[in-house]
């Protein structure tokens, strides 16, 4: 169910989608461990992890050079991890695959346009984050981090959809525009506490829609760095125990800026099936 849904929005965010470069990195590496981020870690360290399954190909880990937090298993550099670690213990290790020669080892210059505006995503604004639920006003500024979970900004979301990585996009707006395959997910905005209402049924609509793997990439966005809303349900899913929660902070606005379309709500991509969480 969830390779379809992530097909599903790729074909629609695919659309306007530039081409980024990716390049292999030596570490040291940084990772998400029980929803905080762990780190540096050396590729022996890496390896010993990845042996006792504390790393997953699905654990999004970052490098200096990098574009943003990537699931394990897509950075050329660490597929030889598990290469090893399936190997029977009386057999040679497999060798990694063998990098090209020229092969970039420096920062790729990317796309110089998502990464001036990648800058703006992650800009401080002067407020510190918070691991409890916005109550005010939801239009203002916001904190350039999420206790749990990671900013993602438009490069970072363009490379998941690039490697079709599987994820669930979820709007938390409610507007007359929404991004391609995304999920109606307004309900998660409101305020509250983590004991209420809406976070139970927020907890049965993931769980139903995740077949309950916590580890599954939940990303959610409402307008701009400026909009609350998404930050409100991204602690709701941290809270709920979910380990991948990407909260895209630049939101419609940024995706829009970036020179990608929208869509209206309620149209859906060839055999997506209409989902929506709608708190009671």
């Amino acid at each position: 169910m969830m390779r379809r849904l992530a097909m599903m929005i790729a074909t629609g965010l695919m659309l306007a989608v530039l081409p980024l470069a990716a390049a292999a990195q030596s570490g040291p590496f940084y990772m998400v461990e029980n929803g905080q981020q762990g780190g540096p870690y050396s590729m022996d360290q890496l390896a010993a992890k990845a042996q006792s399954g504390a790393l997953q190909q699905t654990t999004l880990v970052w490098a200096n050079g990098m574009a943003d937090w990537t699931q394990a298993g897509n950075v050329p550099a660490l597929q030889g991890l598990w290469q090893v670690t399936q190997t029977p213990p009386d057999q040679p290790p497999t060798l990694p695959e063998t990098q090209p020669t020229n092969t970039p080892t420096t920062q790729p210059t990317g796309n110089p346009q998502l990464d001036a505006l990648a800058e703006q995503e992650r800009r401080d604004m002067g407020v510190p984050a918070t691991n409890q639920l916005h109550s005010g006003a939801m239009h203002g500024a916001t904190p350039n981090s999420i206790p749990g979970g990671q900013l993602i900004t438009t490069k970072g979301l363009v490379e998941m959809v690039q490697r079709q990585m599987p994820y669930a996009l979820f709007d938390v707006l409610g507007s007359n525009e929404m991004l391609p395959g995304a999920i109606n997910a307004v309900g998660a905005a409101q305020a509250g506490n983590f004991q209420d209402q809406t976070q139970q049924q927020m907890g049965q609509f993931l769980n139903q829609l995740t077949q309950g793997k916590k580890d599954t990439p939940l990303v959610f966005y409402c307008l701009s760095v400026e909009c609350w809303m998404s930050y409100n349900a991204s602690l709701r899913a941290i809270n709920l125990g979910y380990t991948n929660v990407l909260w895209y902070r630049g939101g419609i606005e940024a995706w829009k800026a970036a020179g990608f379309q929208t869509v209206p709500p309620g149209q859906m991509q060839q055999g997506q099936q209409p989902q929506q969480f709608i708190a009671q």
